[in-house]
C-alpha cells in the first residue's frame, strides 16, 4: 500500500491525497506547497503520512513539492488581503453593468496568477464582459464558477436553529442527499419553516439519524397495526417513538391512550373458538361397518361353494 498525505486547501473541505515522495515529518497543519491539476497551490496538512489501498486512490498521484517558507506565508497573506479588494471591484463592475448575479467570493492561487470569483445566480448570465473588465483591471487569469444555495451559506457561514454554529461550515466537509422522506421517517412536521436551514434547502441534519430511524421502525410495531399487553389486553398501535422506543396504544373497549415500552407488547396470538351452537365432533369406532376386502368374499364363495358341491 502506497503513503500518502492527505492535504486541504480550504477549512471544512474535502481533502485530497499527495505523494510525500521523499519529504518526511510532516504534522497536521503544516503548510505545504503541492503540484495540482490547475497549478501550484498551497495547502494545509490534514492527515500526515499513512498507508491506504490502491484502489482508495483514483488516477495519478501528485506530489509534495516542499513545505512552505516564511516567505510563501507572507505572498499568502499578500494575496488574501488583494482579495478583499477585488471583491468589492467585481460587485461595483456587477452593477454597473446590471449582471444578475450575487459575488460571493474571491480567490487567488498561489502565486497569483489566477482569481477564481464564486458567485450564485438565479438565472444563466452572460459575464464575457465582466470578465474582460476585471482582466484589465486586476492583470491576471479570471475565473468565474457558479455555486449552490448550500455553498453560498457555508462561505458565508452562520448560526442554525439550534443555537450552534452551521455543520457545513464548522465541520461538514462534504454534502450529502437529504429528501423530504427523511423528515416523513422521523416523524417531523413538513413545514418548510420546520425542516429548512438558512439556505433554503432541508436541514443537512436530517440525515445524521436516519439510518437509525429506519432501522429501529423494521421491528418496532406499526401504526395502525393490532398488538397485545403482557396483560393479555388487545390495542391499537396510534403512535410509535423511536427514540424512547415506546409504543402509544388505545385499549380495546376504551378511548384512553397509554404509553408502553415496545419490548412489553407482541402481535396478538390466534384464538380458534368453535362457532356457538355447533356441535362438537365424536369418535365412533366403525370397524364393523367398514367393508372388507374383497379377498375375503371370494375365500367365502369359495367355501360355500364346496359346502354345497359335497
Amino acid at each position: 500500500m502506497p503513503d500518502v498525505v492527505s492535504v486541504r486547501f480550504k477549512p471544512v473541505t474535502k481533502s485530497y491525497y499527495f505523494d510525500p515522495r521523499s519529504l518526511s515529518g510532516l504534522q497536521v497543519d503544516d503548510r505545504v506547497i503541492v503540484e495540482t491539476s490547475r497549478g501550484v497551490e498551497m495547502g494545509t496538512v490534514a492527515e500526515p503520512a499513512h498507508a491506504v489501498p490502491k484502489g482508495q486512490i483514483k488516477g495519478k498521484l501528485k506530489w509534495i513539492i516542499r513545505k512552505a517558507t516564511p516567505v510563501d506565508l507572507l505572498e499568502a497573506e499578500r494575496y488574501r488581503i488583494k482579495e478583499g479588494e477585488a471583491r468589492e471591484l467585481c460587485h461595483k463592475l456587477v452593477k454597473k453593468m446590471g449582471i444578475p448575479i450575487k459575488v460571493i467570493s474571491a480567490d487567488y492561487n498561489f502565486d497569483g496568477s489566477r482569481l477564481l470569483f464564486s458567485f450564485t445566480s438565479e438565472q444563466r448570465v452572460d459575464f464575457r464582459d465582466l470578465v474582460k473588465e476585471l482582466t484589465r483591471n486586476l492583470r491576471t487569469r479570471i475565473e468565474m464558477k457558479q455555486v449552490g444555495a448550500r455553498d453560498e451559506t457555508k462561505l458565508m457561514d452562520g448560526y442554525g436553529r439550534c443555537g450552534r454554529r452551521l455543520c457545513c461550515s464548522s465541520w461538514l466537509t462534504e454534502f450529502h442527499p437529504v429528501s423530504i422522506k427523511m423528515a416523513k421517517q422521523q416523524n417531523l412536521p413538513l413545514a418548510p419553516s420546520e425542516i429548512s436551514g438558512l439556505c433554503g434547502r432541508l436541514l443537512c441534519c436530517l440525515a445524521y439519524e436516519n439510518d437509525t430511524y429506519v432501522e429501529m421502525k423494521k421491528v418496532l410495531p406499526k401504526v395502525g397495526s393490532q398488538v397485545e399487553t403482557e396483560e393479555g389486553v388487545l390495542a391499537i398501535v396510534r403512535g410509535v417513538n423511536v427514540i424512547k422506543e415506546t409504543v402509544l396504544l388505545i385499549l380495546e373497549g376504551g378511548d384512553s391512550y397509554v404509553e408502553v415500552e415496545a419490548s412489553l407488547v407482541k402481535p396478538p396470538q390466534e384464538r380458534k373458538t368453535p362457532p356457538h351452537g355447533s356441535p362438537q365432533e365424536e369418535t365412533i369406532d366403525r370397524t364393523d361397518d367398514q367393508p372388507q376386502p374383497r379377498s375375503g368374499r371370494r375365500n367365502r364363495r369359495r367355501r360355500r361353494s364346496r359346502g354345497s358341491s359335497s
